[in-house]
């Protein structure tokens, strides 16, 4: 059975701008506060979130349902794009920029989009989090919450790359299944 974000896929490829303006509405309130949450500054958030879906408005044809659902085919764009620009800033600028420190930095309020479906979708995001090992939740919350890469992780718990990587690997995997179950 196809979603409606795969339906909207599905017609851009086909270069159907109206299904990109429904797309858009749709994931822009999804991806917009992970985008703001890394890269901390509203003018760069939504610089990234129209590269974002550019990308995604360019790269439809390449979109594989088999691979995941829309959402995480944005979310890890919209992921990817930030940190980009976090290291495009640290690279212009040639300081450090200090990871999101939650008590000091809270994340801002989402525009748009259906407040009760998003808390609903956050409760079974934190409850999936709440299920995995402490090691996994604690490098994937660095990842997707604090922005940092995978090498950053590795520095900042002073740990293996591997070790980092395979514990996002297998937590991202345990999510996906616990997600399944309740969505």
């Amino acid at each position: 059975m196809t979603t409606a974000g795969e339906e909207f896929i599905r017609r851009m490829a086909a270069g159907d701008r109206d299904a990109f303006g429904h797309f858009y509405d749709r994931y822009a309130p999804l991806v917009f506060p992970l985008i703001l949450r890394i890269v901390r500054d509203r003018t760069d958030a939504a610089d990234v979130l129209q590269e974002v879906f550019w990308e995604a408005w360019q790269g439809a044809s390449g979109y594989d349902p088999a691979r995941g659902t829309p959402e995480a085919w944005m979310i890890t764009r919209a992921r990817t794009r930030a940190i980009d620009r976090i290291r495009a800033v640290r690279r212009r600028s040639e300081t450090f920029v200090p990871p999101v420190d939650e008590g000091l930095a809270p994340a801002s309020p989402e525009p748009g989009g259906d407040a009760a479906e998003r808390a609903e979708d956050r409760g079974v995001i934190r409850t999936a989090l709440n299920q995995l090992p402490h090691a996994q939740r604690e490098v994937i919350e660095l990842a997707y919450y604090a922005g940092l890469t995978q090498t950053e992780i590795s520095a900042r718990l002073q740990q293996p790359l591997g070790t980092v990587k395979t514990r996002i690997r297998l937590g991202l995997e345990r999510l996906r299944d616990v997600v399944r179950r309740a969505t």
